[in-house]
């Protein structure tokens, strides 16, 4: 087990406004805080959460939603879910897995349990595993973006150029509209994006 260090070790400035802010987790943060200094690992702020990271990899993050706080492992499929604790935020998501949270004292009481799962976490990065995701010709391409490439060859063009992570991210954020309306709607507003090589997010 990985001894425990003082947060003055640790702590990252840049983080202190998530812990510090008014939030109805504060107090599980602070408790997730404690246990992810014990890792040696180094903190981050990465998409406004903290992110503990190993020789500037990934490792895992403390977020929130309304019902519950988490800790995300970015490679959680590859860890082994013993206490069958780890979470597949969406069916869509490939590589990460939550364990989630309530109550302070629940993560007091899982402590030693949440502690292994960071141990494992880390072993898996050192180990250089990686996750075998889906191809993005495996992904489902709705009929509106299909015809859109169709009769733009210079969007077709644009789209082959993206990276596969940026490809993935505008099919599945196509084809999760549930009405033809809105496919067509959210590929209307992306095209520029893509023709300009952004990605989603970008």
């Amino acid at each position: 087990m990985v001894g425990a260090l003082t947060p003055k070790a640790t702590m990252n400035p840049k983080v202190d406004w998530f812990f510090a802010k008014n939030d109805p987790w504060q107090d599980c943060y602070a408790r997730l805080r404690e246990i992810a200094q014990e890792s040696r690992l180094t903190e981050e702020l990465k998409w406004g959460h903290p992110c503990y990271t190993l020789n500037g990899k990934n490792v895992f993050l403390i977020h929130g939603f309304n019902d519950y706080c988490a800790l995300l492992f970015h490679k959680g499929a590859l860890l082994k879910d013993d206490h069958r604790l780890l979470v597949q935020q969406t069916e869509n998501v490939q590589s990460a897995r939550q364990i989630r949270f309530t109550s302070a004292k629940q993560i007091d009481k899982l402590t030693p349990v949440i502690r292994g799962y960071i141990q494992q976490a880390i072993e898996v990065e050192r180990s250089g595993m990686k996750v075998l995701l889906k191809k993005t010709a495996e992904f489902d391409m709705p009929d509106e973006f299909k015809r859109a490439l169709k009769d733009m060859p210079a969007l077709k063009k644009a789209f082959n150029a993206l990276t596969p992570g940026r490809q993935r991210g505008y099919l599945l954020h196509f084809s999760s509209a549930k009405q033809a309306k809105t496919r067509e709607a959210r590929i209307d507003k992306n095209l520029e994006r893509i023709l300009a090589g952004k990605g989603l997010e970008d």
